[in-house]
């Protein structure tokens, strides 16, 4: 197998540590080469920054090209169409291209508010439905975004292969780290409820700052912002203006300790905007929470709710809803019972609905029978 991909660099546009972005690079992971290639740098801020991000990755990949190995199948992610596009320039020499959506774009950066329908928007959406029409095989991530797919599929194949959880790196932490973490950011003797991820226009944060107000009485309660993002700076502003002692925001950590910031919050806050394009979104963070062994909260409608339901996980919440969020908080911490209950219910509908081998397994079968066709 081979990953094509750029220099890791989100949200802020930096590489990190140890890599740089050059024209070329090509390395070994766990047994797996990883080429990467050089990319227009942008943060996860201003909508043409990052459209030059995304079209420098893909033109970059395409005339590199020529050095990549030939496969058997070309699988593009596209969490933007354009790093989706990338898989069709590597597919044109007769290979099936499977397109994955994890992202309906650029519907979800008009429902935002990021940039109004014009020609740029017109010409984007033309894009689209032309990948879609080209893609052999067109995998969804979630069930909701069939309906905005598959009129342009004209009966070619579909398929759901939702998000799930590295059960082996969330099931048992290092609980000497999460301590330490709790120890390094005061959260020693608190009930933590953390936002983990990022902080961007989608996730309407400014009601978890609002709920952090109604909770100013409860001191046992703690509010832990983690990650970086487009709103990130505004929000530090807006919590210091409104001097919320009860609420810590740590900038973006390495992947790598997902683990052990979860394993050091009392339940995980699952949250987003009250738009009728997240009610086809599924936050990949319900089930690192759910294999965290950790309750949430979700402020998110629509299939995602569905989930919770099902897996009775935790607390559903109307998105936005300060008042809500903040009751539903102290429930929590007032109720260990309940959130111990939650808590096993939901690691062992993750562990038996989506386990991320399983469903890598699933995404293989795909490919074979796409093949076989």
């Amino acid at each position: 197998m081979t990953i094509v991909t750029g220099p890791p660099n989100h949200p802020d546009g930096k590489v990190y540590p140890g890599f740089r972005n050059r024209l070329f690079h090509r390395e070994e992971i766990d047994g797996v080469e990883v080429i990467r290639v050089w990319t227009y740098l942008a943060a996860n801020q201003g909508f043409l920054p990052r459209i030059a991000n995304y079209v420098s990755f893909m033109l970059s990949a395409g005339l590199q090209g020529w050095r990549l190995p030939r496969a058997d199948v070309v699988l593009s992610t596209s969490p933007q169409f354009f790093c989706g596009l990338t898989g069709w320039l590597f597919a044109r020499r007769h290979r099936p291209w499977v397109l994955e959506i994890r992202d309906l774009w650029p519907e979800s950066i008009i429902a935002v508010g990021a940039m109004k329908r014009g020609f740029v928007i017109r010409a984007l959406e033309r894009i689209e439905r032309a990948a879609y029409r080209r893609a052999d095989l067109v995998v969804s991530v979630t069930d909701g975004f069939i309906a905005h797919i598959a009129p342009h599929r004209s009966g070619k194949p579909i398929e759901v292969i939702k998000n799930g959880a590295d059960l082996s790196r969330f099931t048992d932490p290092d609980l000497a780290a999460a301590m330490a973490f709790r120890i390094e950011y005061g959260l020693t003797g608190k009930f933590v409820a953390s936002y983990v991820g990022t902080h961007g226009m989608a996730h309407g944060l400014d009601a978890l700052l609002d709920a952090a107000a109604l909770l100013r009485d409860r001191s046992d309660i703690t509010i832990l912002m983690v990650g970086g993002g487009s709103e990130r700076a505004r929000l530090v502003a807006e919590r210091d203006g409104l001097q919320l002692n009860n609420v810590v925001m740590v900038d973006q950590l390495p992947s790598a300790m997902m683990p052990v910031v979860l394993a050091a919050s009392d339940i995980s806050l699952v949250l987003l905007k009250r738009l009728d394009t997240f009610r086809t979104v599924i936050p990949s963070k319900m089930f690192e929470t759910m294999a965290s062994r950790r309750p949430m909260i979700l402020g998110v409608e629509g299939e995602a709710r569905a989930i919770l339901d099902a897996s009775d996980a935790g607390i559903a919440i109307t998105p936005e809803d300060a008042a809500e969020l903040a009751k539903a908080i102290i429930y929590l911490a007032d109720h260990p019972d309940e959130v111990a209950r939650h808590a096993a219910t939901g690691h062992a509908y993750v562990a038996a609905e989506f386990d991320r081998s399983i469903l890598a397994g699933r995404m293989a079968a795909a490919c074979e029978r796409l093949l076989a066709r």
